[in-house]
């Protein structure tokens, strides 16, 4: 079971990107889905989640500006980001729970580079 991000880029500040997040392998479920970021010099955070059912949540410096879904048919986890600023320049990780036909793994993605600069 392995996670693979893309989506990452060069933005300037005020504009939007697009990141996936795609779980392959022997996928029997996916439970709670995740976006971490870490920053240069600073700790990982959580960014946004969602469940299996759909319930997200948020960490307040992106409310309003970030918008976490999944596509449950095709094991794939999308963080849309509008009005990007120069502080949400990061490494984006994913991470999810996935469980194979016996196993319940913590699943983390190999990282994607969001850097925001004009």
């Amino acid at each position: 079971v392995q996670l693979q991000a893309s989506g990452g880029g060069l933005v300037q500040p005020g504009g939007s990107l697009r990141l996936s997040c795609a779980a392959s392998g022997n996928i029997f479920s996916i439970s709670a889905m995740g976006w971490y970021r870490q920053a240069p010099g600073k700790q990982r955070e959580l960014v946004a989640a969602i469940t299996s059912g759909g319930r997200t949540n948020y960490v307040d410096s992106v409310k309003g500006r970030f918008t976490i879904s999944r596509d449950n048919a095709k094991n794939t986890m999308y963080l849309q980001m509008i009005s990007l600023k120069p502080e949400d320049t990061a490494v984006y990780y994913c991470n999810a729970d996935i469980k194979d036909g016996t196993l319940w793994y913590d699943s983390w993605g190999q990282g994607t580079l969001v850097t925001v600069s004009s």
